[in-house]
Parts: C-alpha cells; structure tokens; sequence
C-alpha cells in the first residue's frame, strides 16, 4: 500500500527545481497528527522566511495543514482558503505570510498584475497549495509537503527540503 502512494506521489506531481537536499517520511493517521507536526514546524528557525509548497490531491489536507500551521503561529480570526481569490494574506509580530492557492490559476499574467513577484521577493512566510499550476514562476521552494490520503483516512507525507533552510524545517 505505502509502495503505490509513493510511486503515485512521485508521479503525478513533477516540478522542476534543483537537487533534493534532503527527504523524511512521516505519517499522519488523523488531524490531530496534523496538528501536532504544524505546532513543531511552527517553532523551527526561519519558518517565517520560508517557502513551503504543498502538493496533494483535493481534499488531501493542504488547506487543513495551513490552518494548523498559521494557528501555531499566532494568527487569530478566520483562516480562509485562498482557492478564489488566490492569496490571502496574514501578519504576526514580525513575519507576513502569505497563502497561495493556484488550483484556479489559468494566466500567467495573473502572477505579475496582482504583484505575486513582489510577495515573493519580500521577507515572510509563503505557503503555496498546487504550486505545479503555477510552474516555472515560483521560485524554488525549501520545503515541498507531498499529502497523500490512504484509504483509511490516514494521510501519508513526504517532506522535501531543497534548500538549506528546508533541511532544517524537516529535522
């Protein structure tokens, strides 16, 4: 079973990037799991300057991952999925952060017209849900989250660091 969600992990989601510096698998068997690893990621250094592209199919856990991460971070109120419009965007003391969700991204056009360059340029936090529609735009991200649901609900997570920073986030 974990030998076929890898190969269809490793299948359906190529993007190109530089040389994987590092991998972990873990596993979450339920939300709690989910809430518990966002909580850790959430204390490691240089999360705030991070960028974590999560790949996964609907309804795997990306946008749930994000509300667990930003909480453990301190941002309060309503944590909204950016499927419509594209990013949303949250402050803390000290650290922007940005959700991208490019499920619905069609032009690339949209990338410089609503300033996503600029986002990415600036310090802080970038979280990006279906990073591959957005392909040869972004920057190479430290850290990829690979969320596959089993059958069981459980979800299988495969973490990939490409930067020095992103070794660090998967310790």
């Amino acid at each position: 079973m974990l030998h076929e969600l890898v190969t269809t992990l490793d299948m359906d989601f190529v993007l190109p990037h530089g040389p994987i510096l590092g991998t972990r698998r873990i596993g979450w068997p339920d939300e709690a799991a989910c809430t518990a690893f966002a909580a850790e990621l959430a204390l490691r250094p240089g999360i705030g300057d991070a960028f974590i592209a999560l790949h996964g199919p609907l309804g795997a856990g990306k946008t749930t991952f994000v509300r667990h991460l930003l909480r453990a971070m301190g941002v309060q109120g309503r944590i909204k999925s950016p499927t419509y419009a594209v990013v949303e965007l949250y402050e803390r003391p000290g650290c922007a952060i940005s959700h991208f969700d490019f499920y619905r991204f069609n032009d690339p056009r949209e990338w410089s017209d609503a300033g996503f360059r600029d986002i990415f340029a600036a310090p802080g936090l970038k979280l990006a849900e279906w990073p591959e529609k957005a392909a040869g735009l972004l920057p190479q991200p430290d850290l990829a989250l690979w969320i596959e649901p089993a059958e069981d609900q459980s979800r299988v997570v495969r973490l990939e660091a490409a930067t020095p920073l992103g070794l660090v986030l998967i310790e």
